[in-house]
């Protein structure tokens, strides 16, 4: 039996450990729908002082992207494998879909669990729950506190006739605006977490996702623009601003903060039609374009050795997996599409990312059906890119919001350099064909992992008024 004080240096130097950095706390942080145009560190008309203090004490993602929707952005981040190989590559989930993501895959917050961190999620899953065994607390999540669906009212949390709101399992409606309510719950979080214990938190933010409704308070502080819708949207950044506020607060007053490492994402490029901005980007979010797909981003604390700096690597929602496991000093999970970028991203080294898969979907291609990659400065575009291919200023100054959403659709590929054209103004196809078969070939490569998409019809067994009102699983 060892000495009582050889027990005790064991029990410290294991503490030493955990709290040195070894297992940092992690805090995962998903904006919805953000576009980017919409913070203050890239429009001076925005305020998110919280966010932009977090960014500027970290290191700004210029080329962080992501899926052009929800569903699918969820599901490179929570399993490190492209959509179109597990078969969510087409639109996000819908309500009364009987579907549910990657059960076959061993998911981020399972991962973290097995090798003893606390695990809890806040907000937006939509990842499935047809069956309890797709949703968050049966997929590794310790709590969970938030909604299954894409969207709910921010007041009275419903959606089609159906109230979709989860403490853990039990069904509930909370009595205020939802941003404040995930802020309270992270407090609560924070405030009861056990120090001993490394802590992952998944932020899955509402906000700021269609309907576009905010207190009155935060769209006075937008008074002057003249644009109502604009107005509220930016009403909502500022509110989802405080709750990232609140915590940083909450961290700094659990004695959480300086182990603690922050990532902030968006899950799709800003939405025109409601309100988003990704301006002077090509394109919105549902489109391959960048305004579409590359988000706006940052990492700050524990670990990031070179704050205040600005990383123009590439890196792809697919690498966030590898990445988190990595700073978390936690083994990678084998067969993902991620890269590790955490030795990139702390000390500001090279991307080890070269290419990537913006998106394939062989899915009613006269609709949506696009094919886009990128190697090097280099990205094709083959079938639809999807809605909104324009250019879109932010209408601060406009009262009418004009968004061609269905401009013609382009008859041949495009092809851009991205170094060069960041906003895809010049398409190259014609006059680089050498570098278009290059990529094609290479897009023709990755077409052969392609599942067909998991997108079947809606099923009626899944109505609220089957569960007392709520959408509820087991109809699957």
């Amino acid at each position: 039996m060892l000495p009582t004080i050889h027990i005790a240096l064991l029990v410290l130097t294991v503490f030493v450990a955990l709290c040195d950095g070894q297992h940092p706390n992690i805090v995962f942080i998903v904006a919805d729908d953000l576009g980017w145009n919409d913070l203050g560190f890239r429009n001076k008309h925005v305020i998110s002082p919280n966010i932009d203090k977090l960014a500027g004490m970290g290191m700004i993602l210029d080329q962080s992207y992501v899926q052009p929707v929800c569903t699918p952005s969820r599901t490179a981040f929570m399993t490190g494998v492209y959509p179109f190989k597990v078969g969510q590559q087409h639109l996000a989930m819908l309500p009364a879909q009987p579907s549910c993501a990657a059960m076959d895959k061993v998911i981020l917050p399972q991962k973290l669990k097995e090798n003893g961190y606390s695990t809890h999620m806040l907000g937006k899953w939509h990842l499935g729950f047809c069956k309890w065994e797709c949703t968050p607390t049966y997929r590794g999540f310790d709590s969970f506190y938030g909604y299954y669906n894409g969207q709910v009212d921010y007041y009275n949390y419903t959606i089609l006739n159906g109230t979709d709101f989860r403490d853990n399992k039990q069904p509930i409606r909370p009595k205020e605006y939802s941003t404040f309510e995930y802020a309270k719950r992270a407090d609560e979080i924070l405030r009861t977490h056990n120090k001993s214990q490394p802590l992952f938190l998944y932020y899955a933010f509402q906000s700021v996702h269609e309907p576009i409704e905010v207190p009155k308070s935060y769209e006075d502080k937008y008074s002057w623009i003249k644009n109502e819708g604009r107005r509220k949207y930016l009403g909502m950044v500022t509110a989802l601003d405080d709750a990232i506020g609140n915590l940083t607060e909450s961290l700094k007053q659990a004695g959480l903060f300086d182990n603690t490492l922050i990532i902030f994402t968006s899950d799709n490029g800003g939405w025109p039609q409601f309100f988003g901005n990704n301006y002077p980007l090509r394109g919105s979010k549902i489109s391959v374009y960048e305004g579409g797909t590359r988000a706006s981003a940052f990492v700050s604390g524990k670990g990031i050795k070179n704050p205040g700096t600005t990383y123009k690597g590439l890196m792809h929602a697919v690498d966030w997996m590898p990445t988190i496991l990595s700073a978390a000093g936690v083994k990678q999970v084998s067969s993902t599409d991620g890269i590790d970028m955490w030795d990139s991203l702390q000390n500001n080294n090279p991307s080890k990312r070269t290419e990537f898969i913006y998106n394939l979907d062989d899915k009613t291609p006269e609709l949506t059906g696009h094919a886009a990659i990128r190697m090097g400065d280099y990205k094709l575009i083959e079938g639809n890119p999807g809605l909104y291919h324009g250019w879109y200023p932010p209408p601060e100054d406009e009262s009418i919001l004009n968004t061609d959403q269905f401009n013609e659709i382009p008859l041949v590929p495009q092809l851009y350099n991205l170094k060069d054209d960041p906003n895809e103004h010049n398409n190259l196809f014609w006059k680089e064909r050498e570098i278009y078969k290059k990529l094609n070939s290479r897009m023709e490569e990755y077409k052969k992992d392609m599942v067909p998409a998991d997108y079947p019809g809606n099923d009626q067994k899944s109505a609220p008024s089957n569960y007392g009102g709520y959408w509820t699983p087991g109809w699957c």
